[in-house]
């Protein structure tokens, strides 16, 4: 018996698991594998301010929000698709790459200036978006820990202006929110791992966000989860080396000082 279940409750659900999964493979590489390392387990341990499993539960609560504002939105949407699947409408591959690329440009320039803006306001850094630097070496698990309100405004909102503005269906959605999950993950997983072609085709991974992690990169490096554009057009992009650390391992260092625009 095959039971039918909507691309609404797959697209609300999907990219939940695949975070789960995806960050649950880089905890075991990162056990296995300290010679991939952005940092060196103790440090992990010793140095990031709030324990995993207040980190699992902080997922958690904004997973629930993202999913309920999911709901909430192909709900209102809905008849909208229906009526073009009714008519028999399909969307191309090409449509559906193009909704890709304004979707991503959509999220990356809303999380940018939202970014950017919690940082420079220091309310809003010291009571919502200091959260996230509680983790000070980041890791997969890790990526969508955030003040439950930073989620809200910066992931759930970003997500759903993407959705809206690139047009596209729950079914595409289902792939592209998987798709930003896995890229959002792996700019957080700690590790560089050669021939993962997420470091390799994006110039925005997770050197590059491991040096927003530091002290010395927290007002550079702002752009995620895709591009550096924004970074790069407003002066706020660091560039850095990737060095291999004497204890095995690498270490991502700036290769010049940069200066806000």
């Amino acid at each position: 018996m095959m039971i039918d279940v909507s691309d609404e409750l797959l697209g609300t659900f999907v990219p939940i698991m695949v975070y789960w999964v995806y960050s649950g493979m880089y905890v075991i590489a990162g056990s296995v594998f300290e010679k991939y390392r952005l940092h060196p387990q103790k440090d992990e341990d010793d140095k990031n301010l709030v324990p995993k499993k207040e980190v699992v539960k902080g997922v958690l609560l904004q997973q629930a929000l993202q999913a309920a504002v999911a709901s909430l939105l192909y709900a209102i949407t809905g008849s909208k698709f229906e009526s073009a699947a009714a008519a028999g409408q399909t969307s191309s591959l090409v449509v559906v790459a193009v909704q890709f690329v304004v979707a991503m440009v959509v999220l990356d320039t809303w999380q940018y200036f939202m970014h950017r803006y919690m940082h420079h306001n220091k309310f809003l850094y010291r009571h919502i978006h200091s959260y996230h630097h509680r983790l000070v070496v980041p890791y997969g698990f890790g990526a969508f820990y955030n003040h439950p309100f930073e989620g809200l405004l910066m992931d759930t909102i970003g997500g759903v202006l993407a959705f809206l503005v690139s047009g596209m269906s729950p079914r595409a959605s289902i792939f592209f929110f998987s798709f930003a999950t896995l890229k959002t993950v792996d700019d957080h997983c700690g590790l560089w791992i050669p021939g993962n072609l997420f470091q390799l085709l994006f110039s925005n991974n997770s050197a590059y966000h491991d040096i927003h992690h530091h002290l010395y990169g927290n007002k550079y490096n702002f752009a995620q989860p895709f591009f550096v554009m924004w970074d790069r057009i407003l002066g706020t992009y660091m560039p850095y080396s990737l060095e291999t650390r004497t204890d095995g391992g690498f270490v991502a260092r700036p290769v010049e000082e940069c200066k806000e625009n």
